[in-house]
């Protein structure tokens, strides 16, 4: 480098020195910001990451001469008007804030549509005039409707992939469509050896979230079917071996203190079954106390009304509201004339 100007050296140093002493490198494309929005997005920064731009050639150089390794594969996303962030943020935060900084922008003549550019239908708020036949040139369908032009129907009037004419991107400006996006764009971050481009940093945060939860609750769920302890699965697996064993000890009769007053329950029940059978066979099989018991269970069951009669029993109660709520509205009518 005997013969590169001083000024080149110095600035690699300084690449270089940013580079090492910065736990995550990202190179961005900072191509069509306007001055005064990219001085805006470097204050916002202030503090938290620091945008370096400088010929490709150098950054080229200082990556490749960083002690870092791998770090030198960031010269592969030098796009546009490449340059460099060094932050101690993680990348995915900083893609996060760099495309949250994004503003709506104007189409502009020669420019790649990202997406497809919508026209939607509906008033434009334009008196008729020549602007009916330039919306109908460029293939947007539009007529005069009650003094205003209207815009019929929904028209994709650019679609991804697609250059913007001069003439549609004046239109759009017009009808107040701003369809880019003005930002920096991180192409590619480096971290622990390892580069993350675009779009492994792009998230959708809900579906992480969703994905989480399910992955929580699926590892819940071996973990007991394995009967695996831990400090989540613990309290279920106990829950659950008590329940087992009170079933068990129920089907097999065994006298406990949780058994007791359930089995004393199922036998008065099993006796009053086949208190109720003897009966029906022959009615001095069975003794005064019993068959008082047993009238006394059958009242009981017959007062309780059944699906059938709480349906009814419902549909009284809503006719009886309807005639109410009528007689109430009668009642206004005579009031107020």
């Amino acid at each position: 480098m005997s013969n590169v100007a001083e000024w080149k050296k110095e600035e690699i140093k300084e690449l270089k020195t940013l580079i090492e002493s910065h736990p995550v490198v990202g190179m961005a494309d900072l191509s069509d910001i306007p001055a005064p929005q990219l001085q805006k997005m470097r204050q916002s920064l202030r503090g938290n990451a620091k945008i370096k731009m400088s010929r490709k050639t150098l950054m080229d150089l200082a990556l490749n001469d960083s002690g870092k390794t791998k770090v030198e594969t960031l010269s592969n996303y030098m796009d546009g008007q490449p340059a460099l962030i060094f932050t101690e943020m993680n990348p995915f935060k900083l893609y996060k804030i760099l495309e949250g900084s994004k503003t709506p922008a104007p189409a502009r003549a020669g420019s790649i549509s990202l997406d497809d550019i919508v026209v939607p239908k509906g008033d434009t708020g334009f008196m008729p005039g020549p602007i009916l036949g330039e919306l109908q040139k460029i293939g947007i369908p539009a007529k005069i409707e009650k003094g205003k032009i209207v815009i019929t129907e929904d028209k994709t009037i650019v679609a991804e992939g697609e250059e913007i004419s001069r003439d549609v991107a004046s239109m759009l400006t017009r009808l107040d469509i701003y369809p880019m996006e003005v930002g920096i764009d991180l192409k590619a971050a480096y971290e622990d050896e390892t580069i993350y481009t675009s779009d492994i940093l792009t998230i959708d945060e809900e579906q992480t979230l969703s994905d989480v939860q399910k992955a929580y609750a699926q590892a819940i769920n071996l973990s007991i079917n394995a009967v695996v302890f831990n400090s989540v699965s613990t309290p279920a697996l106990i829950s659950k071996a008590a329940g087992e064993a009170l079933n068990l000890a129920l089907n097999a009769e065994v006298i406990t203190s949780k058994t007791t007053d359930l089995l004393l329950a199922k036998a008065y029940s099993q006796m009053l079954a086949l208190a109720s059978e003897a009966a029906a066979k022959n009615a001095d099989a069975v003794d005064t106390e019993l068959v008082n018991k047993l009238s006394a269970t059958a009242s009981v069951a017959k007062t309780s009304p059944s699906e059938e009669e709480k349906k009814e029993e419902d549909e009284e109660e809503k006719e009886d509201e309807e005639d109410n709520e009528e007689d109430a509205a009668a009642g206004l009518g005579a009031l107020f004339g």
